[in-house]
């Protein structure tokens, strides 16, 4: 394996023991690549972190703040899978190499069709949990979306013919979905709370019935109203272009109890909804070899 080099320097680094079996990779990260490693001190999960991220110049300031909300869910008792502490620090850096480690948890993420009530009503739940922590009245709902699909099409023009006539099909639906999301982002209640944003099945395994939540790198402090209404859809079937109103309906209920009834415009939190336009976006990079990344 070609990694096994930083692997061992990390071994030694961290006093983590000699490695028992070989290192293996570990399926479904997106922008970073995850590691089952197992030593004579215990069995680990490493996470190397994406070179093209932690060259921007924001990344480790970003990644310092989910650092010390990670530590607050936490000492809340919020059933997270923390990143492990050495010599004062979460995040490492060997050779230019920036990682994680986790202790190894053997759980399994729920596929769509695998979600049940039960589920969505513990995740509703615990999403409010984490939003109850802390509240503030400042606008972190977040600024107009303005990206430039013309400029895509023609780059696609180049670098990647196959997608042209899929944008220009579609060109006139995305420019109104981020009109109509940067209008209604103005008109969502101004409150701030600890936010993951990415809380979606994939990033939560369940260990003996219960959830442990992973991938804990991009939190921030966002929206209450704008993260419940994505989770809730997500956790009811929408990745795969279907939805289950019992689901949805779970999820909401749940988050209400806990959280409390509010007052939001449902239309608004619909159309605010366009992290799914910034994730095309950094797609459609990916597709034209664009190397620079989206803040996650």
């Amino acid at each position: 394996m070609e990694n096994n080099k930083i692997f061992n320097h990390i071994l030694n680094e961290l006093a983590l023991g000699s490695l028992i079996y070989p290192v293996t990779n570990v399926t479904g990260g997106l922008m970073h690549k995850m590691y089952c490693v197992e030593t004579t001190t215990g069995k680990y999960a490493i996470k190397l972190l994406n070179p093209a991220i932690m060259k921007r110049p924001d990344a480790l300031d970003n990644y310092r703040v989910a650092e010390q909300l990670e530590s607050i869910l936490q000492l809340n008792h919020i059933p997270i899978i923390p990143a492990l502490i050495f010599d004062g620090k979460k995040m490492q850096c060997i050779n230019n190499q920036y990682f994680y480690v986790y202790n190894w948890v053997d759980g399994k993420a729920l596929r769509s069709d695998e979600i049940k009530q039960e589920h969505c009503k513990l995740m509703g739940s615990i999403l409010a949990r984490i939003h109850k922590i802390e509240q503030r009245d400042e606008d972190f709902n977040g600024g107009e979306i303005s990206i430039d699909w013309d400029f895509y099409i023609h780059a696609a023009h180049k670098n990647c013919p196959e997608i042209v006539n899929v944008l220009k099909e579609n060109k006139k639906l995305l420019y109104e979905a981020q009109k109509l999301g940067s209008a209604a982002i103005k008109r969502i209640p101004k409150i701030a709370v600890i936010s993951n944003g990415d809380m979606d099945s994939k990033n939560v395994l369940w260990v003996k019935g219960g959830p442990k939540i992973i991938d804990l790198e991009c939190l921030k402090y966002g929206n209450p109203y704008r993260e419940l209404f994505q989770l809730a859809l997500y956790w009811s079937g929408y990745d795969c272009c279907r939805i289950d109103y019992k689901l949805l309906n779970t999820f909401v209920k749940a988050y209400v109890h806990v959280y409390g009834d509010f007052d939001v415009n449902w239309e608004d939190l619909y159309h605010c909804n366009y992290e799914l336009l910034e994730w095309l976006e950094y797609s459609v990079k990916r597709a034209l070899m664009i190397e620079w990344l989206r803040n996650c």
